[in-house]
């Protein structure tokens, strides 16, 4: 059973859930300003969780035959057989109820909209397929983070959380236009759609950098619009801009997969960590 586990976290990229769930938290923190209660966060966790268990892995359900005809992606775990789609529809069922579960403990409009998340996770995996929108698709799921956790916590939307929120579909869009320049030649020979595919790879990576470029002109206008957010925040997100630029450098520079993999995973995980370190400090010194 524990073998079972790991093998489904490896399929979904479990460790992924670096991109989303920090800003999540933060959402959390600065709608509180400070730390709500146990349950209060217990429930935004496991919200997270089922909602990104969930989105994921149907994604892996709905792509298993195209990933089987990609070279680069044709040994993930469904087309190579080491995961059943029994196994797979289950897991989504499951986190699915999770989700609701979570939404539904927290307050009655994070559960009303809980169902408009759900449409989002269920349409990014057929994006491709008749879209270069996919990327905002894609980044809309994740700006669901913060916006969410701010509604589990003051039963409203705040303009924080918008401009959080437009930071984190922005960025997350621009870093799967980066991950996506990977397979140009393959989408364009399967008729997928992708920016890359569509603009090549040098356009693509000079709309990556507009959408980061506006990304984080929309972080540092956050970190102006609430007056307990002091110097460590401000700090943070000038690390961030430093962090945005090493990507692109990667991202032009990139002569084989890793250093993909390096501009989209681990710079983008560090992120995300580092401005939720800075909003915790900043709240530990300064609210």
């Amino acid at each position: 059973m524990l073998s079972r586990i790991t093998i489904l976290l490896e399929m979904i990229k479990f460790s992924h859930t670096l991109f989303a769930l920090p800003f999540a938290l933060i959402g959390m923190l600065t709608a509180a300003r400070g730390l709500p209660g146990f349950w209060t966060i217990f429930w935004i966790v496991m919200a997270m969780v089922g909602a990104r268990t969930m989105g994921m892995t149907l994604n892996r359900i709905l792509d298993a035959e195209i990933d089987r005809r990609n070279p680069r992606t044709a040994e993930r775990h469904i087309p190579a057989g080491v995961v059943s789609r029994r196994e797979a529809w289950l897991l989504v069922a499951a986190s699915f109820v999770l989700f609701e579960v979570a939404a539904w403990a927290l307050n009655p409009l994070a559960f009303k909209l809980s169902f408009v998340a759900v449409g989002f996770l269920v349409l990014y995996p057929f994006m491709k397929r008749f879209s270069v929108a996919a990327h905002i698709v894609l980044g809309l799921t994740l700006a669901m983070a913060p916006i969410g956790a701010t509604i589990a916590v003051a039963g409203e939307i705040t303009l924080y959380s918008l401009l959080l929120g437009g930071f984190v579909l922005l960025w997350s869009a621009a870093f799967d236009i980066i991950y996506a320049t990977q397979d140009i030649e393959f989408d364009r020979s399967q008729k997928l759609f992708s920016i890359p595919a569509w603009l090549g790879q040098r356009r693509a990576l000079q709309v990556a950098a507009l959408f980061h470029g506006v990304a984080f002109a929309l972080l540092l206008l956050s970190s102006m619009l609430l007056e307990y957010l002091g110097g460590i925040y401000l700090a943070g997100v000038g690390v961030v801009g430093v962090m945005l630029v090493y990507e692109h450098l990667l991202a032009w520079r990139a002569k084989d997969p890793a250093d993909i993999d390096r501009a989209f995973f681990t710079v983008n995980s560090y992120i995300s960590i580092v401005i939720f370190v800075a909003t915790c400090l900043d709240a530990i010194f300064f609210w």
